[in-house]
């Protein structure tokens, strides 16, 4: 395969993390016919300095790449905006990228999945965002890969043309929204995706996600995914900067190359439906599980009375 996107990398301080979502990547087919930048954020307090340098002395020894380019912040960027101003950075030169966080494990094949992905769709305007990451869903009825409204950030590609549209202004996007469309944007009240869009304008998180989520939405794009996960989300430990203590996405990563593509460019309702299911039933596991919390508090409270 010519013409492979680059890989962007961006890593902070946790050396773990990076070294396994490394050797993952490391063992992608094409990997050694890949480029990869990676993006190492400067240390936001004197505390994450260890941790820092720990992370870029572990990526200078990297091999297994085309090519390895690692670019060391001089001053804390964020991560929205590390990632906003590295993926604008590939894709003005390169017209495409492939873009990682330090917390994915991959599939031996999700390289492969990106690259062909990202060729079959290149002219396609109305697909603007290819996900590997993909929730446990259920059903033996679901086609291999399936577009989707929603972007998923946990391992994903674009090109340069999808890319222009992504608006970091909050407000020009809220804009753009009425009440039927907020619905539709948080698949129908499963999601929290409206929240986090105004919580963005309320200062609340700092997500470069929901905002390229919503850029895509606004547009009419769509959002290629796979049925099963090529991608393991390893930071849902409590040691990311926005990331709790959770166990509701994991994954078993795909073991199987992708090798059927849809050719009809619109949203799979069977798909959808699988996801909009998954989203309510983990609503009412969460529920469940604080209302279970609350209630074991209550109970060590009136034992130590």
């Amino acid at each position: 395969m010519q013409n492979l996107a680059p890989i962007a990398l961006f890593v902070y301080n946790r050396p773990e993390h990076t070294r396994r979502t490394l050797n993952y990547l490391q063992k992608n087919l094409l990997a050694d016919e890949s480029r990869i930048y990676i993006f190492s954020d400067a240390p936001k307090k004197e505390e994450n300095f260890a941790k820092v340098a720990e992370v870029r002395e572990l990526i200078k020894s990297i091999t297994g790449f085309k090519a390895v380019t690692i670019i060391e912040r001089k001053e804390n960027f964020g991560l929205a905006n590390s990632i906003i101003s590295g993926v604008s950075k590939l894709v003005t030169e390169y017209g495409k990228v492939i873009v990682f966080e330090d917390d994915l494990l991959s599939s031996i094949y999700t390289l492969q999945y990106f690259n062909e992905a990202l060729a079959k769709y290149a002219n396609e305007e109305k697909v603007m965002h290819i996900g590997a990451y993909m929730y446990p869903l259920k059903g033996n009825n679901l086609p291999e890969t399936f577009f989707f409204r929603a972007a998923t950030s946990w391992g994903w590609a674009t090109w340069a043309r999808a890319w222009k549209h992504f608006e970091p202004n909050v407000d020009v996007l809220l804009n753009q929204f009425d009440h039927k469309k907020a619905n539709q944007f948080a698949i129908e009240g499963t999601m929290n995706f409206w929240k986090q869009l105004t919580g963005f304008k309320a200062g609340k998180n700092n997500s470069w996600a929901i905002r390229w989520y919503a850029s895509i939405f606004l547009k009419g794009g769509l959002t290629l995914n796979p049925s099963t996960s090529l991608i393991q989300n390893i930071g849902n430990d409590g040691s990311g900067v926005h990331s709790n203590k959770e166990d509701m996405y994991s994954v078993r990563i795909a073991k199987k190359e992708v090798t059927h593509f849809p050719s009809i460019l619109q949203e799979d309702p069977i798909a959808y439906q699988a996801i909009k299911t998954f989203l309510k039933n983990r609503k009412g596991s969460l529920l469940d599980r604080g209302i279970r919390f609350i209630v074991q508090l209550r109970i060590k409270y009136l034992s130590k009375k």
